[in-house]
């Protein structure tokens, strides 16, 4: 019985691990997939600014995004070599209980043999049965022999059934054991690749001690830029919410204003729509996020604070598609130095911003839909990013926590 009972349980909680434990796999290795193109996207983009000689400054971003892309791997091979240890005990416990029952059962049924091995002689079996006093005890004991022979069937039967899922779970324990070995491995490279980004890492940042004026300029450069595109995108976003609560412009005074309360129930329909799948949009492109939001301080030089950054900007292969992360309207299409073209969606009282484009394939009015072609990613100064931003009206908004 207590061999039973810890079957069971060895079973039990098989059941319920192993669907959690094909989920858990399942995540590990889409969330797998993502990093190995992130650290594949930004190692073809070092190589192109190696070339060209282009700013140490987003060379940093792109080697520090890697080497978090990549402990993250690391961490991911550790996690999964944890679960496969934590199977295996689950397996190796079921095979230590499965075998106790074949032995068990083997010795049930060896008895069973040699007892039926004394009787084998079929006159013996009609004796037995015909020494009996009466026609009932006759009945009775070729009852029983008949059961004794079914027994011997059965007894046959399911220790070839207990022997063959033995079997079977000693093949899943060596599966397991594999790929174990297998994730075993794999980490090990990512270690050892892990340590040539940190010194990759620690060689751009020397770098960037031993040219500081250089870099100084650079830094100044882009902090014009980037009170220029914030400027920008305030006065945009001012200019439609203005339109938007205006009603438009055109018509008779009732026709305004009914075309006022028509737009404004639509836009707060959008709204509504927009905030319900708050964590749930699509990113406009595959690629890493090199910059995050807000305000951050100098990689090297701790002291000096990097330009408010609004958005998020995305390192990405060349020609990428940028696409809405939901339904709206174009609000203006404009060009801005540093970051060439630029999209303003509109969705209620939300606005999305799309930078850094080499060609728009949408207009100012259009009516736009989730997924639909933005326009493509530009490559500009060797640099191939795509910078993003999120607002609730004219408040910026962390994307990261919008996208899902």
């Amino acid at each position: 019985m207590k061999i039973r009972a810890t079957i069971f349980i060895g079973v039990l909680v098989l059941c319920l691990t192993c669907p959690a434990q094909a989920q858990d796999t399942s995540k590990q290795q889409e969330r797998k997939a993502k990093l190995e193109k992130e650290i594949e996207t930004i190692n073809r983009q070092l190589n192109e600014n190696a070339k060209k000689r282009k700013s140490a400054l987003n060379d940093l971003a792109l080697v520090r995004k890697k080497v978090s892309s990549r402990k993250e791997l690391v961490k991911q091979s550790e996690e999964r070599i944890s679960s496969l240890d934590r199977s295996i005990g689950v397996k190796q416990h079921s095979i230590d209980s499965l075998s106790s029952r074949l032995t068990l059962m083997s010795a049930e049924y060896d008895n069973l043999v040699r007892n039926t091995y004394k009787m084998r002689d079929t006159r013996v079996w009609y004796m037995f049965i015909l020494a009996s006093r009466d026609f009932p005890q006759a009945a009775r004991r070729y009852a029983y022999l008949k059961r004794v022979a079914r027994m011997m069937n059965v007894s046959a039967a399911r220790l070839k059934d207990v022997r063959n899922e033995l079997n079977g779970q000693k093949k899943e324990m060596e599966g397991l054991k594999s790929e174990a070995q297998v994730v075993r491995n794999r980490r090990k490279t990512e270690l050892v690749n892990l340590q040539k980004d940190e010194k990759q890492s620690a060689a751009v940042v020397n770098k960037l001690k031993k040219d500081k004026n250089i870099y100084e300029k650079q830094l100044a450069e882009k902090k014009r830029q980037v009170e220029k595109l914030n400027k920008e995108i305030q006065r945009l976003i001012a200019a439609a919410m203005k339109k938007k609560n205006s009603g438009g412009s055109g018509g008779t005074e009732s026709g305004v204003s009914g075309g006022k309360r028509v737009s404004s129930a639509l836009d707060d329909k959008l709204t509504g729509e927009f905030v319900a799948n708050r964590g749930k949009l699509p990113w406009p492109v595959d690629g890493a996020v090199i910059e995050t939001f807000g305000q951050h301080n100098h990689p090297v030089y701790k002291s000096v604070k990097m330009p408010f950054n609004n958005g998020v900007t995305l390192s990405v292969n060349p020609g990428s598609k940028v696409k809405a992360v939901y339904d709206g309207t174009v609000a203006q299409v404009v060009v801005m130095p540093g970051y060439n073209q630029c999209v303003l969606v509109q969705h209620g009282d939300y606005f999305t911003f799309y930078c850094k484009l080499k060609s728009v394939a949408v207009k100012s009015g259009q009516t736009v839909t989730t997924g639909q072609a933005i326009g493509t990613v530009d490559t500009i100064s060797g640099e191939t990013q795509m910078h993003f931003e999120l607002w609730k009206g004219t408040s910026p908004q962390n994307p990261e926590s919008w996208l899902q």
